[in-house]
């Protein structure tokens, strides 16, 4: 394979160990061999290091962070770091279908003038070990702003992206939870985006998840955005009203349950 097609995957992990080695497993079994795995330690205090260096591959490269840092900030990082083509991100908690690479690799060989390519996935519920196919419907490409705008749909483990669009383009260090939204609405205003309908990869739900537990930080960076971003909001505001409602309803819900937790233990 041509070394000109090297894809970096980016792995942020901060305490990842719960489900690590399923993840690099997933990465080490790709039918596609020609990729490097930027993994960024973010100041980990579990056995997460220990559980990467037990795959003896030298296409692994380890970094540490000296000083812990948001999300964003750490991926911005991780990717000066890379020397692939194409930039790819798979979370600790995350897995791929051994074919996710090569699939997407042949499609941008196949069309060269494409930037960027996602896929279906699955979820998978940690809690009843249930999978369930994120979307339903036929997966839309082109300017497809206003389509995520109406139903954002874009989890970013389905992504590769051309690494030259990261010297004009980064991650806002400023969120914790929406950086990957942010990134991506402001790409799919600007870049066609290329689907492949098949399903490539796993996004697992489960009760460790930085979002589904801070639904405060979710509600506020939200609000943040909106104001940061007047002029797509007017294109965006059917997703993001329903998102901010869904989110205030999920505070209330917390609140209530926390004061019956608070009552019953009176």
């Amino acid at each position: 394979m041509n070394k000109k097609e090297l894809v970096s995957v980016i792995m942020n992990c901060y305490n990842g160990e719960r489900y690590l080695k399923k993840s690099i497993q997933s990465l080490v079994s790709q039918s596609y061999k020609n990729w490097e795995l930027i993994f960024w330690d973010n100041c980990s205090s579990d056995r997460s290091k220990k559980i990467l260096c037990s795959f003896s591959d030298q296409r692994i490269k380890y970094y540490k962070n000296n000083n812990h840092t948001s999300l964003y900030k750490a991926r911005n990082d991780a990717i000066k770091k890379s020397s692939g083509k194409y930039i790819a991100f798979l979370d600790t908690d995350d897995w791929w279908r051994n074919n996710k690479l090569k699939k997407q690799i042949t499609f941008f060989l196949n069309n060269k003038n494409s930037h960027i390519v996602y896929s279906n996935l699955h979820t998978y519920f940690q809690v009843n070990k249930k999978l369930k196919i994120y979307h339903k419907d036929l997966l839309p490409s082109g300017f497809i702003f206003n389509q995520l705008s109406k139903n954002y749909f874009m989890p970013i483990l389905t992504l590769i992206i051309k690494k030259k669009i990261f010297k004009k383009f980064k991650f806002n260090p400023q969120y914790s939870i929406i950086g990957d939204f942010d990134l991506v609405m402001r790409l799919s205003n600007i870049y066609k985006f290329y689907s492949i309908q098949d399903s490539l990869a796993f996004y697992r739900i489960h009760k460790f998840n930085y979002s589904t537990n801070n639904y405060d930080q979710y509600l506020k960076e939200i609000i943040i955005w909106m104001k940061s971003n007047k002029k797509l909001v007017k294109k965006n505001n059917l997703y993001l009203k329903r998102l901010v409602i869904e989110l205030r309803i999920k505070i209330f819900l917390q609140k209530i349950i926390k004061f019956k937790n608070f009552i019953q233990g009176l």
